[in-house]
């Protein structure tokens, strides 16, 4: 069974044919990280109207790669949620149209469960139950993965998302957007024990993440030794900027990862899990990834995270979901609104 997945929740356009919910045949990706970059983050109503010029090139683009037309895919599943109003509303137009058009099935897909399954593109077999952490520029959730299709958060941030977080330092630093890659590429050659910050508390005991505390810490370092403003045209071929951006972007990440991997320890301690699973665009950090690896390969979890090209928004991860639902006999009505606050149940 061949899926047309569409996304479009945020600033990248995407459409994927995925066969059988495992085989991706074709992965088409428009970013729109050029058209927001001088306000140094996403600008919801760009976003919608660059969906609106990219969505019919991109599917096109995915047909043409995949050898096939549309009278071999047999339904079209797209993001309904959680993302931009006005981005949702331009995939889930264009997914009725088509599957109207062509009278098969049409699926509304919720972004967070496209980003976990996304680790089963590469890795079906990941040991279950498992906790999987969604880190993103949007999102940072913590879920216990019972089965696939059964899901309970446990744990969510309460204000910033990690990358989130990521973006607004690179933004009062002048690193440009997004801040993510470039963070991460100054901190390889920084000193993380210049700059420490500690873990926030959580009063009433959740396991909740908190970024927002972390962020103004590091702006009071910013002022209190007069970081400078950097502005380079290219940050990650920058050989002048000062030692102090890079170890501070030492520091941050460090401090990021630090947290994420305390909650998420505490959580396995209540809890008996097979493997750790991370996904999301922030999933993609290599110093993330390590520092994972070798934790809970010492506590003898295997840690899995889905290929880089997966980590971002995509679209064959959100095709890979609706096929899970098709299988279960289900689709969705003609009528179906997008939401932009959807949780995962």
């Amino acid at each position: 069974m061949r899926v047309l997945g569409i996304e479009s929740s945020c600033d990248e356009t995407a459409a994927a044919i995925v066969e059988d919910g495992r085989r991706i045949r074709s992965s088409a990706v428009a970013s729109q990280v050029s058209v927001h970059r001088s306000y140094g983050g996403v600008v919801p109503e760009l976003a919608s109207r660059e969906h609106i010029d990219n969505i019919c090139v991109v599917v096109d683009q995915a047909l043409e790669d995949a050898e096939m037309s549309w009278k071999d895919i047999d339904a079209v599943a797209v993001t309904r949620g959680p993302g931009l109003v006005g981005a949702l509303l331009v995939g889930l137009a264009y997914a009725k149209a088509a599957a109207c058009a062509r009278g098969i099935p049409f699926l509304g897909v919720n972004h967070l469960e496209g980003h976990i399954y996304s680790v089963f593109l590469d890795y079906p077999k990941a040991e279950l139950p498992a906790l999987s952490l969604v880190v993103s520029g949007g999102h940072t959730n913590l879920y216990l993965l019972q089965e696939i299709g059964r899901y309970e958060l446990i744990a969510k941030s309460r204000d910033d998302a990690a990358g989130e977080a990521l973006d607004k330092l690179a933004k009062y630093l002048g690193l440009g957007y997004p801040g993510g890659p470039v963070i991460e590429q100054l901190a390889r050659e920084g000193d993380a024990s210049r700059f420490t910050f500690t873990l926030p508390k959580i009063t009433d005991g959740a396991l909740d993440f908190s970024f927002s505390g972390l962020k103004t810490a590091a702006l009071r370092e910013v002022r209190l030794h007069k970081i400078p403003r950097c502005e380079p045209e290219n940050p990650l071929a920058e050989a002048s900027l000062p030692k102090s951006v890079l170890d501070l972007a030492a520091g941050f990440q460090a401090a990021i990862i630090d947290q994420l991997l305390d909650r998420v320890d505490k959580a396995r301690e209540d809890r008996e899990v097979g493997s750790v699973h991370l996904s999301g665009g922030v999933s993609c950090n290599r110093a993330l990834r390590s520092a994972f690896t070798e934790f809970f390969r010492a506590r003898n979890l295997p840690v899995y995270y889905p290929h880089p090209s997966l980590t971002t928004d995509n679209a064959a991860m959100i095709a890979a979901a609706g096929y899970l639902r098709l299988c279960r006999g289900d689709s969705d009505p003609w009528d179906l609104a997008p939401d932009p606050n959807l949780a995962l149940a």
